[in-house]
């Protein structure tokens, strides 16, 4: 279900320095790394002020849910992360040959084959992050759905990614992790959490 748009979103949104509409300029040459799908903005937040010397940009299709994470990080006035409100794939133009890594956090499942052109690890997609990628293609994908999990593997193997690291039960491994909100109520429901990290 989909959150009730809070209140302040339009003057959030008008007011919000960091936020892309026609050009990305971080003024330095800083790996640029995205997330699909931001939500609330947790983690890419605390991804920008853990990594500074890294250009962080946040991707969030519903502006209701965008804006929440443009008030958080509106408090930490961060030169290394900006927020786009767009669907991925209507960016193709403006992030071509510019990005470094893509993260998928918790990504909509649509567990219903006639739907699986929509997942973020389809065919369709991966051939869409292959004209993002600036050099090295690197994909980080975190989930609760042993389908999905399992349909990414596959996909990604099939479109030439190798999976680098692996695991089925990410809270109980040495992979260093940064949590979303998501994956803070799945983790206290006791779900074990899927991750991948895949190269090409």
């Amino acid at each position: 279900m989909r959150m009730r748009c809070p209140k302040y979103k339009d003057e959030v949104i008008n007011n919000c320095n960091f936020l892309i509409k026609d050009q990305i300029d971080f003024k330095n040459n800083y790996p640029l790394h995205i997330e699909i799908g931001m939500g609330k903005g947790n983690f890419i937040l605390q991804m920008a002020l853990n990594n500074p010397h890294i250009n962080f940009i946040g991707i969030e299709k519903y502006a209701s849910v965008a804006c929440i994470a443009i008030k958080k990080a509106q408090e930490y006035n961060l030169d290394n992360l900006k927020i786009i409100i767009n669907d991925i794939s209507n960016l193709e133009e403006l992030l071509k040959n510019k990005v470094d890594a893509i993260y998928l956090n918790f990504s909509d499942p649509w567990p219903k084959m006639r739907h699986a052109k929509r997942r973020l690890t389809s065919p369709e997609f991966l051939k869409l992050y292959d004209q993002l990628f600036k050099d090295k293609k690197v994909i980080i994908q975190k989930t609760d759905n042993d389908d999905l999990f399992q349909y990414s593997l596959n996909s990604m193997k099939e479109n030439g990614y190798k999976i680098e690291e692996i695991s089925y039960d990410l809270h109980n491994s040495n992979i260093p992790n940064v949590m979303t909100e998501y994956e803070e109520k799945f983790s206290k429901m006791g779900i074990k959490i899927k991750y991948l990290k895949a190269i090409k």
